[in-house]
């Protein structure tokens, strides 16, 4: 398992102390060779882990098992991985078995702190659901096999596949071009000798059901179906850009026009019109833009306070002509009064 770990972080050789000379001689620092790239912290991860079928983590029930390594490394992409070494030596359809378990596990549901009820491993390690991804996602698992025994590590691949393909085998869905995963355990298997030539980086492992090597996070993933939901996503993104577009012509063709000026209203000046919104004050000239329905009412009020100013004038010579009348009469009848006195 050190070994494993070591493969898979691609930890740099440490360096030897030179051995001490009489001679005064400068030793040359040797180069260390390069290493592909690797993956994850040593604080990442967790040896002879409980998988618990029934029971607690801490008391596992008859049946549970355990995992050789469990790997959180969110930092690198790898939410969580479950390791499983096997020398060779191994009979094939005791690996199979331990899916078995694995699947029991996966399943197995139990409420959380939160009270809400979710897969047991989920309680214990934080991954993020995976937006329009599968409804039922199962952590993968790594089996690692290191040729020390007399068993073929290819042949031991290739028996464990066959035997857990209830396990991994997906869905073909032929319109968007990739299998869906749902509810299956996705399994990947190297060997050590290919992990510690490429990494995790490299073309180490082969995902069951697949018929090439790949990178750990393709090996673990599911490309084509993150391309097809990309492009859905994408196709969605730009039917809804299109239907904005029409909804906003459609709008625009309904927007009203100034009877005065012609020019279109804006939309505050819309919206301030719409008689449809019964809290909105009424506006006193709805088929005029703002700018000229300000001059309207300048020019209404003008012509209001003109129109008092002409009827004070009236009023005023009106008052003056009675006024004159009144003077006017008053002298006569004085002068009357003057020659039948005399």
């Amino acid at each position: 398992m050190t070994d494993t770990i070591d493969a898979m972080r691609q930890s740099p050789p440490l360096p030897t102390s030179p051995v001490g000379r009489r001679a005064a001689v400068p030793v040359p620092r040797r180069a260390l060779p390069a290493r592909p790239a690797g993956l994850g912290h040593l604080a990442g991860w967790e040896t002879e882990v409980a998988l618990p079928v029934a029971g607690t983590f801490t008391a596992p029930g008859k049946g549970s098992l355990r995992a050789d390594a469990v790997l959180q490394a969110q930092e690198d992409g790898v939410p969580v991985l479950f390791v499983e070494v096997d020398n060779c030596t191994e009979e094939a359809v005791l690996i199979a078995g331990k899916f078995d378990k694995y699947a029991r596990f996966f399943q197995r549901k139990e409420k959380d702190t939160d009270g809400i009820e979710k897969p047991l491993w989920r309680t214990r390690w934080l991954v993020r659901e995976r937006e329009g991804y599968e409804r039922v996602q199962h952590p993968p698992v790594l089996l690692v096999f290191h040729q020390v025994g007399k068993r073929s590590a290819k042949t031991q691949m290739a028996k464990v596949a066959e035997l857990t393909r209830h396990h991994w085998q997906g869905r073909w869905y032929e319109e968007d071009g990739y299998h869906s995963y749902d509810g299956c355990i996705p399994i990947v298997a190297t060997t050590l000798e290919l992990l510690r030539e490429h990494g995790p980086a490299g073309p180490a492992f082969w995902r069951f059901g697949r018929d090439h090597r790949q990178p750990l996070l393709d090996a673990i993933g599911n490309p084509r179906q993150d391309a097809a939901i990309a492009r859905r996503r994408s196709e969605a993104r730009k039917e809804q850009r299109r239907r904005e577009a029409r909804e906003a012509a459609e709008r625009e063709a309904r927007r009203p026009v100034c009877a005065d000026c012609g020019h279109k209203f804006s939309d505050d000046r819309w919206k301030a019109v719409d008689w449809r919104d019964w809290s909105l004050p009424r506006q006193s000239h709805p088929r005029l833009c703002e700018d000229c329905q300000s001059r309207a009412v300048a020019a209404e009020q003008q012509a209001e306070a003109d129109e008092r100013e002409r009827q004070e004038q009236e009023q005023e010579q009106e008052r003056l002509r009675r006024e004159a009348e009144a003077e006017q009469a008053a002298r006569k009848a004085g002068g009357w009064l003057g020659r039948w006195r005399t």
